[in-house]
């Protein structure tokens, strides 16, 4: 019974998520179909694209799908090679500091130098 009802759940898990995915990809396609337009023309193309019935142009879907698969494959990246953003750059450190097996003071310091680029 218990696993009847944990299989229902995540299957109603997945069919919920799905759509959220497909419309986050669809956004980014429509963004990249957009490049170059301003104003009230991006706003009225905008609104037709994200629509049911338009379909994306052939270059901008599959970029924008390379460009997600790119990401999920990109290896972890070092502190040496600092990520752009704060909470990659935490990541990076965390990890780093746990690989050396850092601990209480010594930890603080290296995240304190490492966090600051």
């Amino acid at each position: 019974m218990k696993k009847t009802i944990l299989l229902a759940c995540l299957g109603f898990a997945f069919a919920v998520s799905t759509p959220a995915f497909a419309a986050g990809e669809k956004m980014k396609g429509c963004s990249k179909e957009a490049t170059g337009m301003k104003g009230d023309e991006r706003k009225a193309f905008m609104k037709k694209c994200l629509s049911k019935d338009y379909t994306l142009k052939a270059d901008a879907a599959p970029a924008a799908m390379e460009k997600k698969a790119d990401e999920s494959a990109k290896p972890a990246e070092s502190a040496a090679a600092a990520p752009a953003k704060p909470q990659n750059r935490m990541k990076s450190c965390n990890a780093e500091a746990k690989d050396k097996a850092l601990k209480g003071p010594d930890r603080k310091a290296f995240m304190s130098s490492c966090l600051k680029g």
